[in-house]
This record gives C-alpha cells, sequence and structure tokens, in this order.
C-alpha cells in the first residue's frame, strides 16, 4: 500500500483524521505502537467541564476560556466547526446511538460515583444524566473486582447539584450463575449477550428494586450486541438502565475502536497496531517518509501527508530526557510547555510546569519550530500531542482530539485554513 495519507497514532485524534480523510476517496494508512487510547477511555466525549468552575454550556463558556488562554489548542477552531465534529462523530458512531451536544453539559456518574460533566455519551449511558437529580439503584456483581456499587452509590448521595435536586442512590450486589473467572470484563460482556444470563441477571435485579427510577451498572452490557443487551434488560426491569464506565480496559471504549476501525475499512483505509513510528526523511521542508518498526524488521513508509496524533506524556508522543529535555521522538519536533508556570509547585493539585507541554502548530495545524514558523508543508499535528491544554483538569480531551482531528483532515482537503 502506497498511501496519500499517514496517520500516526489510532486514538481519537488520528482515527477521527483518518475516517475524515478516507471518506473523501484519499487511501490512509494509520500506526500505532499499541492499541491506542481508545480501549482506555469511556466513549464519552468531554468538551469543556471546568473552567476551573463547573461548566453547563460549554461552547458558550469556551470564548471567556479563551480569551485567558490564547495558548489553548480550542483557539485552532471555531465553534462551527466543533459542532460539526460532533455531529459528524455521532452519526459515524451510530451503532452506539450518541446522545448529546456541544450546547449543554451532562453530569454522567464515574466509577468512584462523581458526577463528571460530558457533552456526549453512548446511548447506553444516557439515562444516567443525573444534571437534575434522581433515584438511583446501583448494582453490583458479586466477585467482580471492577465496579464496588457502596462506594458509587455513597458518593452519588453527597452530590451538589446547581439546580438544587438531589441524588438518592443505594447499592445491592447480585449473583450471576456460572464460573466466577467469568466475570472478568472481556468474559462477562460476551456472557450477558446470551438471553440465559440476561435473564436471571434481571431476575436477580428485581428482587432488591425498590422505589427506584434508575438502574445503574458496570459498563459490561455486551459488545457487539450492546445496543440489544441493554434495551433487552430494560424490558425486563421496566425502568431506565444505564451504564457507568469502569477502569480500564473500558468496554464502552473498545466498542467504540471497533466501530471506527470497522468504517475505516470499509472506506478503504488500514490500521496496522504494534507499527511504532521511529524517525522520519525529509528534504526541502517536506517529510518524505518516515521510519516504522515493525515486530521483526525497520521499513519506510512514504506518502504524500503526515498526521501526528501520538499523544502526550502518558502514551509517549512526548518524553522527558533523562537531563530533563522535552523531546518529540519521531519528527524531533520543539517542545512548548505553553501558559505554565516556569517552576514546580509545592501545592498538590497546582498547574505544574509540564501539565501543558506539547507541539504548537499553526492554523493549517503545521507543527512551528523555536521561531514560530512551520517546519513541513506536509505533517499536520493533533489531539494530546498538542501543547497549552490540561485535558483532566478541564474536561476537554476527547473534544480537543475529535475538533483538532476533524480540523486536521479538513486543512489537508482544502476545507480549512
Amino acid at each position: 500500500m502506497n498511501p496519500d495519507v499517514v496517520v500516526i497514532g489510532a486514538g481519537t485524534a488520528g482515527m477521527t483524521a483518518a475516517l475524515r480523510l478516507s471518506g473523501t476517496g484519499a487511501t490512509v494508512l494509520v500506526l500505532a505502537e499499541g492499541e491506542g487510547a481508545l480501549p482506555l477511555a469511556p466513549a464519552q466525549v468531554d468538551l469543556l467541564g471546568y473552567t476551573p468552575a463547573l461548566v453547563s454550556e460549554p461552547l458558550r463558556e469556551l470564548a471567556p476560556f479563551l480569551q485567558e488562554r490564547p495558548w489553548h489548542p480550542y483557539r485552532l477552531v471555531t465553534p462551527d466547526e466543533i459542532e460539526a465534529a460532533l455531529g459528524w462523530f455521532a452519526d459515524l458512531a451510530a451503532p452506539l446511538g450518541y446522545v448529546g451536544s456541544a450546547q449543554r453539559n451532562r453530569l454522567q456518574p464515574t466509577a468512584l460515583g462523581a458526577l463528571r460533566p460530558t457533552c456526549l455519551v453512548p446511548e447506553t449511558m444516557a439515562s444516567g444524566d443525573l444534571s437534575e437529580g434522581g433515584e438511583v439503584l446501583v448494582v453490583g456483581l458479586r466477585g467482580f473486582r471492577d465496579f464496588h456499587a457502596q462506594l458509587v452509590a455513597e458518593n452519588l448521595g453527597q452530590a451538589h447539584l446547581a439546580s438544587g435536586a438531589a441524588v438518592g442512590a443505594r447499592a445491592v450486589e447480585v449473583s450471576l450463575v456460572g464460573d466466577p473467572r467469568d466475570l472478568r470484563p472481556q468474559l462477562l460482556v460476551r456472557r450477558l449477550e446470551q438471553r440465559a444470563v440476561l435473564a436471571q441477571l434481571a431476575r436477580e435485579i428485581r428482587t432488591e428494586l425498590g422505589q427506584e427510577t434508575l438502574i445503574a451498572l458496570p459498563a459490561v452490557l455486551g459488545m457487539e450486541r450492546s445496543h440489544e443487551v441493554w434495551q433487552r434488560l430494560q424490558e425486563l426491569l421496566g425502568r431506565p438502565v444505564f451504564e457507568i464506565p469502569t477502569p480500564p480496559p473500558s468496554q464502552p471504549g473498545q466498542r467504540l475502536q471497533q466501530v471506527l476501525f470497522r468504517a475505516l475499512r470499509r472506506q478503504g483505509g488500514e490500521v496496522r497496531l504494534g507499527a511504532k513510528a521511529t524517525g522520519f526523511r525529509g528534504t526541502g521542508g517536506r517529510v518524505e517518509s518516515i521510519t516504522v518498526q515493525l515486530a521483526s524488521r525497520e521499513v519506510q513508509v512514504s506518502a504524500g501527508e503526515f498526521i501526528l496524533a501520538s499523544g502526550g506524556l502518558g502514551t509517549g508522543g512526548v518524553t522527558v530526557d533523562p537531563d530533563g529535555g522535552l523531546h518529540e521522538p519521531v519528527f524531533d519536533l520543539p517542545v512548548t510547555t505553553a501558559g505554565a508556570p516556569g517552576q514546580p509547585s509545592a501545592e498538590y493539585f497546582a498547574t505544574q510546569p509540564l501539565d501543558r507541554l506539547g507541539v504548537s502548530v499553526d492554523s493549517e495545524m503545521r507543527p512551528l519550530g523555536t521561531g514560530g514558523e512551520p517546519l513541513f508543508t506536509n505533517l499536520r499535528a493533533a489531539g494530546a500531542v498538542l501543547g497549552g491544554a490540561e485535558p483532566w483538569r478541564e474536561k476537554s480531551g476527547e473534544g480537543i482530539s475529535l475538533a483538532t482531528g476533524f480540523r486536521a483532515a479538513a486543512v489537508i482537503t482544502g476545507g480549512g485554513g
């Protein structure tokens, strides 16, 4: 395959750019050292959750947010582009039935019972928007170690909502028949696709039901057939059911990855996992090829356009050298800590020097040199490799990845810039 575009990274940013480009007829190759970040994520799209105040209308609050943070990656996209990206994503991931919009944040329970501000969730989580409170029965599975119903219920019961409403939550544990070893998440999702097992779970839950109007379970309601499993369980219980994401590996994240990978292959694109980009060759301000380490050999992969969506510090897209220097390992791009303080703070939750590290880009998503000039005419960067954001603090990570991946594809096809 001699692709038109090579994308480095199979997370949200990389897959967004790849799918947008392959949808225009371009041949696209996605390379990733591992599985990408999608199987680790809860498959929710956070646009902007905190400024640091809790955000209820993310799109409206972006303008004042950016006035105080002119270095932030959201400066690269317009509100219209963000809405277009979210709408495109929801259409593409239609098998998962995404619900929500950029106009309003939902408050969805986490595995610790906190309420997470997010704007787009799969249908299996949609009933869990507790912005206006609610009475929830939190159901744990006896022997399943990745979800602690009592902890979730206790923390939900202490939630303080701006609306003044309250969340009432009660925890129960039920048992599933069968081998306890089958309670591992990757096996449990398959078991619950069996109608007899799902019916037994419903019977166990019905014996515990009180006056609760909502039923919460860990996010293990099937894999390819999650819609069917979720819908059938609601029918059996007669009340809305919603999933709460568990710690990695994330079953909703794996569902989303499957949907995106299949969509790319239908459009003629290709994903190669276990392919680590280690360097490049270039002349005259253009990248000619990248060096890729496969399991048993090293190869050069050429293309007309390249997109760097390798992630941030946590995924190796940006590294810290032993001497403390910052480094982007594929193209040796300069790394900045845009808007971050120069010295560490003794306060644990304060912004630290490395919190916003990443590469800088121009309006056409081209990485910049130390003098502010674009280094390569045919290289773009998107997602967590971009500097200037604090996704964990802002609850903005998936939104940044989706919007900037969308933007990177647009400027390549002539739809932006």
